[in-house]
């Protein structure tokens, strides 16, 4: 069965929200990776339900009216990296981790660069929000979004990290 999609234009670039059975499975950048996500095949579909919904809840967090998602995710991916996905999802809004962090959080501290694998790999970004996860340094390291996009959303969201970036 083939996923749904919609574009939606943002502040970041245009986004491709996709669905499948129901609920949000990823969000794409518009300069994006060859098979960073697999989705297979993609259908566009603009009166979808949940895409609607998600992109009705993406346009509050732009404007700065929305720090928490209300979406049903279906994350597609192995053990380890649902683990650090569900993982980035107890991130705070306006809040920051190391991806040391994230590899202590879900009980393997020696598996940071396999964090980072996964976050890099993380299909429904912004909700779950990998651009929060930052270097143990402080600064700012990969993104599938690119750097730019990653600077803007951590300005949007005003975290103590950004601030002593800039």
């Amino acid at each position: 069965m083939p996923c749904e999609y919609k574009l939606m234009p943002s502040p970041v670039g245009q986004l491709t929200l996709v669905a499948r059975n129901g609920k949000l499975a990823a969000i794409l950048w518009e300069a994006e990776r060859a098979n960073r996500v697999r989705l297979g095949e993609l259908v566009e579909v603009n009166h979808s339900a949940v895409l609607l919904e998600a992109e009705r809840q993406l346009n509050e967090y732009f404007a700065g009216t929305r720090e928490c998602f209300e979406l049903e995710l279906d994350f597609d991916g192995t053990e380890f990296q649902k683990k650090v996905w569900g993982a980035l999802l107890t991130i705070p809004f306006g809040e920051t981790r190391s991806y040391s962090q994230i590899a202590q959080q879900i009980g393997n501290p020696k598996a940071v660069r396999a964090v980072g694998a996964a976050n890099g790999r993380n299909p429904i970004s912004i909700v779950a929000p990998c651009h929060r996860v930052i270097g143990a340094a402080g600064g700012l390291t990969g993104f599938a979004g690119g750097l730019e996009a990653k600077q803007y959303l951590l300005t949007l969201e005003d975290s103590e990290a950004t601030r002593s970036l800039f």
